[in-house]
């Protein structure tokens, strides 16, 4: 698809395998400006991406031959609205696009995406100190909670708590 953002055409595509190096590239600039570990190999991407059973949706935007950003998304459930939903893991436009409407671009078009598969819910998260990213999202209309704090298990943690499973026939399903 492409958009006419005044000053710039934007073209959108949905990632392919053969892009998982330049997603990479793309995450390791995320990780980056966000300050954030990153453990994801392009192994682990083509997989969780690409294989047999997808995860994830991954959407790529140019400027002309120039990547300029990515979007990564995923269906969700909500049982308050008994209705599923869209959430978008990732959004990173690369520091020479910015303030160019890209951003909004690509909101826009993940919004019309989760009204056209009729979810109740459109949601992601924001670091509390990229006041740029907060500004754009309550423009847009988004609610940004304070009362809401994300939980994560991962690592040992996680294996810890796995381990507590009470019941006698680990590794069976309900």
């Amino acid at each position: 698809m492409r958009f006419d953002l005044g000053d710039l055409t934007l073209d959108v595509r949905a990632a392919a395998a053969a892009d998982v190096p330049l997603l990479m590239s793309f995450i390791r600039s995320m990780a980056e400006f966000e300050n954030l570990d990153l453990t994801a190999t392009e192994g682990d991407l083509r997989d969780a991406l690409f294989g047999k059973h997808p995860a994830a949706q991954a959407l790529l935007a140019s400027v002309g031959d120039k990547p300029a950003a990515y979007v990564v998304y995923f269906p969700t459930f909500a049982t308050m609205t008994g209705r599923r939903g869209l959430w978008l893991d990732d959004i990173y436009v690369r520091p020479e696009y910015r303030g160019k409407g890209i951003a909004k671009a690509l909101l826009t078009y993940l919004a019309d995406l989760a009204v056209r598969e009729g979810c109740g819910r459109f949601e992601w998260i924001v670091l509390d100190w990229n006041r740029n990213a907060i500004e754009l999202y309550e423009g847009l209309g988004a609610t940004v909670f304070d009362e809401w704090r994300l939980c994560r298990l991962t690592g040992e943690s996680l294996e810890n708590l796995a381990r507590q499973r009470p019941d006698v026939e680990k590794g069976t399903q309900p």
